[in-house]
Order: structure tokens, then C-alpha cells, then sequence
């Protein structure tokens, strides 16, 4: 494990299923400290590429290392070093906060003592400290995925991997969840790895993005980068007149959440909308 450079790395990773490539020699390298946004429809790999890089599932070729370790060879030293939250996750709901916690710690053999204070960090890290003993069948869906987010944490992972974490969270929430990640990954010095089919959220949040379609990367790099790349061939630019300024910020916001949507640029009276990727994200969702 000498001269590490990357916290992430895949090289032509591959799966099939019967035959059929369902990851196609993939290559990704994340640094540390990045937040890496994994974007595409669903049922286009994103899964497939957790689980291998997880050693949950063998790859067909290529390899993932996780800080030098390989995922397949050395699955548990993968796992000690990472964290990862499933797009579904479950509590036990008549458990509170702090027990549900608890719990995720004493799986993680982490000694009782440490885990206190470790659990009364990570719930006033994600805003739960008022509802600790509070039980978690009565917290809202947000609360729920705060709260999942602290169980990413909770062993205090050099890795986390989030599989679209705003699923069902009204916009509010939503915000609340990414400026959650960023302060997390800043705070503590965690990489992240978010996997999301929502641009607007992958752009606001995210230092690199890949674009993942049909089992394959199309695109990859800062969002900078990607811009300059295929911008010129798959881009559209669309022009809006408002009349009131009052509501324009709250119009701006809806138009970014809109997939596809690169930039929106505000001028007198007028919005200059980008677009880009279309395709990627409606021929398979």
C-alpha cells in the first residue's frame, strides 16, 4: 500500500450478466477529499459498479482498489474503510435515534465508551440532536435519511458511498441533505461517491462528475471540463422573459431540478437556460 494516490480506482471494470455487459470496462480515479457525482438514469450500472466496488459482488474483468486494497481479493479491508448508504434504507422503527445507532456501531465493533460519543457527534453533525430518544417510526422522510446519513458515518468511513440520497424528500429537504454532504466532506475529510440520475444536484455539490449510460462512461471530468468537451454537439440554449423579480430566485431553483439542465444564468428581465445530456436521461428512465 505504498504511494497511494487515489482513494477510488477502477479499471476496466466489467460485468455481464448472461452474456450481456451490464458495466463496460469502466474507469473512474477519485482523490481524496472529492465528491464524485456518478450520474444516470436508472437501470444504467450504478448499482452494479457499488456492489463490485464494495466486493459485494465479483467483477467479470477489470478491477477496483479502495485506498490500494482490491474489492474482489480483500473485501473486508474494503469495507472497514467504507460506508455505504442504499437508495432504501430501514430502521428499526419502535428504536430511537440514538439506539438505531447504537446498534450500527456494535456491528462495526466499535468499543461502547467511543460509540456514545461518536453517536452524539454524528447526530448533531446531521441536525438530530433535539430527537435523539426520539423513536424513528415518528420521524419524517427526511429525518429518516439524515439519520441514514449518520450511519455512513458513524465508523468514521475514509469512503462513502450514497446512493441517490434524496429520493423522496421534498425540495426543502433536499437542500437541507446536500449542504449536509458538503459540510460533512469538508468537516470530516471524507471522499464521497454519490450516485444520483438528478443533474442539478451532481452539478451543485459535486468537484467531478461522470456520466454513466448503458453500462457505459460517456463522459468524464469537472464539470468544466465536461462542458468543453461535447457542449458544442449536445447542448441548447433557451432564453425565458420574467416580468416580477420577487419569485425569480424560487423559479430559478425549480428550472435546475429539471434533468438536463446544465446552467441557469440570470440577466435583465431574462433567463439563459443550458441544456445538455438530454438523451442520456430519457431513453432508460
Amino acid at each position: 500500500m505504498n504511494n497511494i494516490q487515489a482513494v477510488l480506482e477502477t479499471k476496466q471494470l466489467t460485468k455481464k450478466y448472461n452474456g450481456t455487459p451490464v458495466v463496460n470496462n469502466l474507469n473512474i480515479k477519485i482523490n481524496q477529499g472529492e465528491i464524485f457525482g456518478f450520474l444516470g438514469p436508472n437501470g444504467a450500472g450504478k448499482t452494479t459498479t457499488i456492489l463490485m466496488i464494495l466486493g459485494l459482488t465479483e467483477p467479470s474483468s477489470g478491477e477496483v482498489n479502495v485506498f490500494g486494497y482490491n474489492s474482489t481479493k480483500e473485501p473486508l479491508q474494503v469495507k472497514r474503510i467504507t460506508s455505504y448508504l442504499p437508495e432504501k434504507v430501514g430502521f428499526y422503527e419502535d428504536m430511537s435515534a440514538f439506539e438505531n445507532l447504537s446498534y450500527i456501531a456494535r456491528l462495526n465493533h466499535i468499543p461502547e465508551k467511543k460509540a456514545k460519543d461518536t453517536i452524539d457527534e454524528v447526530l448533531n453533525l446531521v441536525g438530530l440532536k433535539d430527537v435523539t430518544n426520539v423513536e424513528v417510526g415518528k420521524f419524517s422522510k427526511g429525518m429518516k435519511q439524515r439519520l441514514g446519513i449518520g450511519t455512513v458515518f458513524i465508523k468514521k468511513p475514509k469512503l462513502a458511498i450514497l446512493d441517490e440520497p434524496t429520493t423522496g424528500i421534498d425540495p426543502k429537504g433536499v437542500e437541507e441533505i446536500l449542504d449536509l454532504i458538503i459540510k460533512i466532506n469538508k468537516e470530516e475529510n471524507i471522499t464521497i461517491f454519490l450516485c444520483s440520475h438528478l443533474l442539478y444536484q451532481v452539478q451543485k455539490i459535486c468537484s467531478k462528475i461522470g456520466i454513466f449510460s448503458k453500462g457505459k462512461m460517456v463522459a468524464n471530468g469537472s464539470l468544466e471540463e465536461i462542458s468543453k468537451e461535447i457542449l458544442p454537439e449536445k447542448s441548447n440554449r433557451l432564453e425565458i422573459s420574467y416580468q416580477e423579480d420577487k419569485d425569480v430566485i424560487r423559479l430559478i431553483q425549480d428550472i435546475q431540478k429539471i434533468d438536463g439542465i446544465l446552467r441557469v444564468e440570470k440577466r435583465a428581465k431574462e433567463l439563459s437556460l443550458e441544456q445538455i445530456y438530454t438523451k442520456y436521461f430519457r431513453e432508460e428512465s
